[in-house]
């Protein structure tokens, strides 16, 4: 295992694009970020959740991690690579399983830079649009739990997304089409919730999309409010990615290369 993690990594580390893709994910995530931090103000009528906000620039860079993701497998197929890598490495599960533990330590490292720069950008932007004691906001910090569950959450979410993209991506191989199908059930899947007139079936998918689930995660206020819990949202997107995997293990075990 240690052998297919370090010829992995030795891939990943000598491909220029994906250290390009790993500092859009912070730059990206950082740029939306300030970008909303910006525009959103706090009047005396009450402020929005200042840690969601903080983190919302999240919602653009997972699209990278989830191209960093697809291309660690499809970049592959697409250039034969694949059949020199499952000469390496013919335990395939081994393979799989060794592409996963890097982009778990690559998506983790970038995510958690653009979360802490998120967050700190929220301290400094926030208190000067309003965001203040006088109108019952307290500033952000890692001291408050829900807050710290925010933060930690937002980087677990990056993590989920970069195993569930190379789940499907193994499964489906195209690079194209794996990123379409990623893309649509992160993007469109609550578009199209948006457009059901039934509450109850509303709130029902709001509770199975990936994003909207897994996005309950960086919510501290009006907790009762979500249609699902923090920890549980973030759980669904567990399962999803769970599923992905076990589906691209699978195919890429029985199919050839």
């Amino acid at each position: 295992m240690s052998l297919a993690i370090h010829a992995e990594w030795t891939k990943f580390r000598t491909l220029a694009s994906n250290g390009w893709l790993l500092l859009a994910v912070v730059a990206l995530t950082l740029a939306l970020s300030i970008a909303v931090l910006t525009a959103t103000t706090c009047t005396a009528a009450g402020c929005g959740d200042a840690a969601k906000i903080s983190f919302s620039g999240v919602y653009l860079g997972q699209a990278v991690v989830a191209i960093l993701a697809v291309m660690a497998v499809s970049g592959e197929y697409s250039t034969g690579m694949i059949r020199t890598t499952l000469s390496a490495t013919p335990r395939r599960l081994t393979l799989f399983a060794a592409k996963a533990a890097v982009l778990i330590v690559l998506v983790l490292a970038a995510g958690a830079i653009a979360v802490l720069g998120s967050f700190f950008a929220g301290r400094i932007i926030l208190p000067n649009n309003g965001f203040t004691e006088a109108h019952g906001y307290q500033m952000l910090s890692l001291a408050d739990g829900s807050v710290l569950r925010a933060s930690i959450g937002s980087v677990c979410y990056l993590i989920l997304i970069a195993l569930l993209s190379l789940g499907i991506a193994t499964a489906v191989r195209d690079s194209g089409a794996a990123i379409g199908v990623i893309l649509g059930l992160l993007y469109l899947f609550p578009i199209i919730t948006q457009m059901i007139k039934d509450p109850d079936w509303q709130r029902h998918l709001q509770q199975i999309a990936p994003m909207s689930a897994g996005l309950a995660i960086q919510a501290t206020v009006g907790l009762a409010d979500l249609p699902i819990a923090p920890w549980w949202g973030l759980a669904v997107l567990a399962a999803w990615a769970a599923a992905a995997l076990v589906i691209g293990g699978w195919l890429l075990r029985r199919r050839d290369a």
